[in-house]
């Protein structure tokens, strides 16, 4: 398994590292690439923040006009997909879990709730992805929950709760 370097932030460089297997090695968690990639930085991420003090995560993801999602959802009436939020929180719980030491593919379990209340358009300019850990178990069951936020321009436009994601080992 390559050296991992437990850091607080982390750049787009690392998070391209993480998709291509390189940062937690080989059948450890990895983000998707691009297109599917939610963020392009990580600007916090700690054991000991968010509500419940059991860890946050904090992610941002840059918005242009030209985002591949905007030409297909929907032609005339552009806006991100709400799903593509929710990946994007699953894909952070999925970092946090190796981050924090644990191994396996990180696979999404399920969410306990989601709420709408804005979207986000061309024009916006920044997408900010916050969780607060709640429980994270590391024993032979390695599972992440987590509730989160995404922000658009600093305004909250999703919110979900009981996010899961589990870490899986190959037989």
């Amino acid at each position: 398994m390559p050296s991992f370097e437990k850091k607080n932030q982390y750049s787009y460089d690392d998070l391209i590292s993480c998709a291509q297997g390189e940062m937690y090695g080989p059948g450890n968690p990895q983000l998707p690439m691009p297109p599917m990639l939610m963020m392009d930085r990580i600007t916090e991420i700690n054991d000991n923040g968010g509500s419940a003090g059991k860890g946050e995560i904090i992610a941002e993801f840059d918005i242009n006009p030209d985002k591949w999602f905007f030409e297909c959802h929907f032609p005339g009436d552009p806006v991100m997909p709400g799903c593509l939020g929710m990946d994007g929180l699953w894909q952070l719980v999925g970092f946090y879990l190796g981050w924090a030491g644990g191994t396996g593919r990180g696979r999404a379990i399920s969410v306990g709730s989601v709420r709408f209340s804005g979207q986000i358009q061309p024009q916006h300019k920044l997408v900010t992805f916050k969780l607060d850990i709640k429980r994270l178990i590391m024993r032979k069951l390695i599972l992440g929950i987590a509730d989160g936020q995404v922000l658009c321009d600093g305004e909250v436009v999703f919110e979900a709760e009981d996010i899961r994601v589990g870490l899986f080992k190959d037989d």
